[in-house]
Parts: C-alpha cells; sequence; structure tokens
C-alpha cells in the first residue's frame, strides 16, 4: 500500500511539471475582423493579443442587437478582402480602397445588402479571448474528415503548433493551464481560458469563399464542436516561428 501511495504522489508531481508540447509552427493576425490574415514569422504579444489582431471590424448599421460586426459567416466573399496596412484593403477584384475611406464601406454593403461600416477598436474585436491557439494535427485531422485538403486558414487561428506527440484535440487537455512561448522566466504567456467552439466559419474555402459543411459537421462529430483553445495573455513579450511551448498547470 505504501509504494502504490507513493507511486501516486509521484505521478500527480510529474503532471505539475512543466511539459515541452511543442514548437510555434505559424503565427497569424487577421486586421479586419473577417477579412484574409496575414502570415508572420513574429508579432509582438501585448495585454489585447497580438499586434494588430482584429483593430478593425465592420459594424451592421441596421443591426440592433447584441452582435453588429459583420463577419464571414454573414458574407463568405469577405475572405476575399486582403487589408494592406496600415490603410488600405485590396478587394477580390484586385482594387485597392482606403480602409477607412467610405467606398471600401459602400461596396461591402451592396454585396451584403444593406449598409455597414468600418469601426477601429483600440483593443480589438473577439468572439470569445484575444488569443487562440491550435496544432496543425488538429487542423489537419479535421479536413482529412471533412474531405477537403490541409489548410490551417480555415480555423484562423493566431498561434499554430506543431506539436511533439502530435494527436489531434490535444488542446482540450490545455483548458486550465498556461502556454508560455520561448525560453526564460519572461517568456510571453497565455493562460487557456476555454475550447475553441467552432462556428461555420471552418466551412469556407479562404481562396474561393467557397462552402464546405462537411467541415463543420466533422468537428460537431468528432470533437463535440471544439477545435482549438482560446485564452488570454498574462505575460507580454514576442512571438516567434519555431519557438518552443511549454504547458505549466
Amino acid at each position: 500500500m505504501a509504494v502504490d501511495a507513493l507511486t501516486v504522489l509521484a505521478s500527480l508531481a510529474r503532471d505539475d511539471m512543466p511539459v515541452e508540447i511543442g514548437q510555434i509552427e505559424a503565427i497569424f493576425r487577421y486586421p479586419v475582423k473577417s477579412m484574409r490574415g496575414e502570415r508572420l514569422d513574429a508579432a509582438a504579444l501585448g495585454w489585447y493579443g497580438v499586434d494588430g489582431d482584429r483593430r478593425f471590424a465592420l459594424r451592421r448599421l441596421e443591426e440592433r442587437g447584441g452582435m453588429p460586426w459583420l463577419t464571414a459567416s454573414k458574407l463568405p466573399e469577405l475572405l476575399l478582402y486582403t487589408p494592406r496596412l496600415p490603410d488600405h484593403v485590396r478587394t477580390p477584384e484586385g482594387t485597392e480602397l482606403p480602409l477607412l475611406g467610405d467606398a471600401l464601406a459602400a461596396e461591402i454593403g451592396r454585396r451584403y445588402g444593406a449598409p455597414v461600416e468600418m469601426m477601429q477598436l483600440s483593443h480589438g474585436i473577439f468572439d470569445e479571448t484575444p488569443v487562440s491557439v491550435i496544432t496543425s494535427e488538429t487542423a489537419r485531422a479535421i479536413c482529412r474528415l471533412g474531405g477537403t485538403r490541409d489548410d490551417i486558414r480555415r480555423f484562423r487561428p493566431n498561434i499554430v503548433v506543431r506539436s511533439a506527440s502530435p494527436v489531434p484535440f490535444e488542446e482540450d487537455r490545455w483548458v486550465g493551464g498556461v502556454l508560455a512561448f520561448g525560453d526564460g522566466d519572461d517568456a510571453p504567456a497565455v493562460a487557456v481560458q476555454m475550447r475553441d467552439i467552432r462556428c461555420a466559419m471552418v466551412n469556407y474555402d479562404p481562396d474561393s469563399a467557397a462552402a464546405a459543411p462537411e467541415m463543420m459537421k466533422a468537428v460537431v462529430r468528432v470533437n463535440q464542436n471544439c477545435a482549438g483553445i482560446y485564452g488570454v495573455v498574462t505575460r507580454t513579450g514576442r512571438l516567434e516561428v519555431g519557438q518552443r511551448v511549454v504547458l505549466h498547470r
């Protein structure tokens, strides 16, 4: 009995130890909510997420409910607009329009069928928390089950982790822990708050906006409609592709 008790205690102690879970494979930011994102080699992680992430969003002027923002779930063609910071957006047809100008809002409003305006939000506009993380293995598994080509952009993450032990949906086990990126006591860190409950955005091809409903059906079927995690920043710093990712409990 004494040996068994010691074994259990040792096991619990190991569970509390920091665990290296992989490396940063990719970093993304999305200057305008639901428009095309940018893939970065490095980025500053501040208290409100990746610097420049979702600092602009289109507001539906006739919407009086609690969610006024126009997203690609309502207008999939938004995915085909490319922000060109600091102050322009390239339309799907290749025209460059001022980010905060009337012409861009008018064009998108015509596509949507109702008036919109571009808003700048100093702290960003997020569905849940400022940072989303997913492993490339989770994304790959869902794309395979959904019958589409492997494309991490469907999941619109901020940080993609290449796992040291690639098992789909391992992110579920991170909830309640803290992810640190890089080395040292001052490494940027994110507290994992919740699983990422997916919406219809995963259905849309980032290059064509064509819908593949099988994608969301696959997430619902295999993991209760969750893929990846949401987190809040507990320590600011610099993210870089290739940094090791450590889970603290």
